[in-house]
């Protein structure tokens, strides 16, 4: 029996409501947040003296009641305020009542407006079903570098220093008033102690069936942030990364969305920081992301370390804007990799001041572990169907040093590049398939011819201009 009740019926809806136009409108995590009350119930339905018409027949109001009443303590929701105590570490009461397990399922998990917490030591998060993690108040790291390196150091340290193990139906909330809700990492100390030996992770969402990343806000994060490995159906948007360093130190591997599992939606979402806006990494499917301002790049890879197979297919990055970034659209695998990156669309992207608007590459590397492989080899990580479409912008093509260079030359430096490169495609032989570059209009900064690098011998397709070591030139299929 199904029965369809408008949510206008129910003036005690809660204010996080909204949820229910958006993408998981139907989700039960969103519907379990406004059924809280019987007793609202009741003094509602008994305005509503016409039966209700379900797909075969009518039920009276009374049935109706009933059967609510009953679901309602069958899941009765609860919600649980973290405790504070000033000057302590507040993980520990947390990580107590999960233990207890009254609010791994049907629950709130809220952390007080008005409150800044102190999260000194890591939060792992049991398997959760129905549950709402919300951040009304503000969370601080441990301002003490070496303490936090002991514990992500140690044997038992989860990962990240927020880690979820998986569920269904679980949100993750931060605030949109402009004071509260954000998680501060000191990350400026790190960045200035040039400190990149045991940095936590931020916050890994994984293993989360049905999921919600929003308005979440992060001021300075140590490194990388966001990571849905293993994650299906997450809807990310309306988040907030802000790594800026205000000093000359550069905010190493702040990466801002590292998508890992399938059918994931990243949009509307703010990130400025010193590292690739998006990774999508290997096993990745069905990814589409919306919007990014800032970043260090839009990026498939780096997928092939080691050898391993690659399996990333059907992604879509649209409507970004990428400014004073060093690159815009990337890939980049490893030589001697394996597997397969299939259809791949980077669409409607506006650039300005942007050095490596699109870039491809093959042969990607560690810079801290010696100068760049020169391999016969003939395994690589194959791409097939990749379109870059609708560029618009300005290429940096003045002298141009990018805080991550440590060494010399720099680890993103080409071999014969100019600096007026629209786009850089180093394959391999044999190894890409249908690679178009369509509808691009670039300029550059000082006025200079636009060029593009191609090694006609690694393609067999028009990718939308000639491929040669010169003058960007367009071809019938970049028209």
């Amino acid at each position: 029996m199904w029965v369809y009740i408008r949510r206008a019926w129910w003036p005690w809806t809660t204010p996080n409501s909204d949820l229910m136009s958006s993408r998981r409108s139907t989700s039960s995590n969103d519907f379990s947040h406004e059924t809280r009350s019987a007793g609202s119930l009741l003094e509602i339905l008994k305005c509503f003296q016409l039966p209700v018409l379900t797909g075969r027949a009518m039920v009276s109001p009374l049935v109706l009641l009933i059967s609510v009443v009953a679901a309602i303590q069958t899941h009765a929701w609860t919600v649980f305020v973290v405790p504070h105590t000033a000057g302590q570490d507040d993980a520990p009461a947390l990580m107590n009542a999960l233990a207890v397990g009254n609010i791994s399922t049907n629950g709130t998990i809220l952390f007080s407006k008005g409150v800044t917490y102190n999260i000194l030591t890591p939060i792992k998060f049991p398997v959760l079903n129905n549950v709402e993690i919300r951040i009304e108040g503000n969370l601080t790291y441990s301002d003490d570098i070496v303490a936090i390196q002991d514990i992500v150091g140690s044997s038992n340290f989860p990962g990240a220093w927020f880690t979820f193990t998986g569920g269904h139906n679980v949100t993750l909330r931060g605030s949109t008033d402009p004071k509260w809700g954000w998680v501060d990492g000191h990350g400026q100390a790190w960045w200035d102690a040039n400190q990149q030996v045991n940095r936590p992770h931020g916050w890994a969402f994984s293993k989360i069936s049905n999921g919600v990343i929003r308005d979440m806000k992060l001021w300075k994060p140590i490194a990388w942030n966001f990571a849905t490995s293993g994650s299906s159906n997450v809807h990310a948007f309306n988040n907030k990364i802000i790594a800026v360093s205000n000093t000359d130190s550069f905010p190493f591997n702040t990466d801002g969305f590292s998508a890992g599992g399938t059918d994931l939606l990243f949009e509307g979402n703010h990130i400025e920081n010193g590292d690739d806006c998006l990774t999508v990494g290997n096993g990745a499917k069905n990814i589409i992301f919306r919007y990014c301002e800032g970043g260090h790049g839009l990026s498939i890879g780096s997928l092939g370390n080691g050898g391993q197979v690659a399996d990333v297919q059907n992604v879509l990055i649209e409507n970004v804007f990428m400014k004073n970034t060093l690159y815009g659209a990337r890939f980049k695998s490893w030589t001697g990799g394996n597997g397969l990156a299939r259809n791949i669309t980077w669409k409607d992207i506006a650039f300005q001041n942007v050095p490596f608007p699109i870039y491809i590459t093959q042969n990607y590397w560690d810079q801290g572990v010696g100068p760049r492989p020169n391999t016969t080899g003939t395994n690589n990580t194959h791409i097939q169907d990749f379109l870059f479409q609708n560029f618009v912008g300005i290429i940096e093509d003045k002298p141009y040093i990018e805080g991550s260079c440590v060494s010399d030359p720099c680890w993103y430096a080409v071999p014969g590049a100019t600096g007026k490169e629209v786009a850089i495609l180093d394959l391999y032989p044999d190894t890409a398939t249908n690679v178009v570059a369509k509808d691009i209009f670039p300029v550059t900064e000082t006025g200079a011819k636009v060029a593009v690098m191609c090694n006609p011998s690694t393609v067999s397709n028009d990718v939308g201009f000639r491929c040669w070591n010169g003058p960007f030139v367009r071809t019938i299929a970049g028209l």
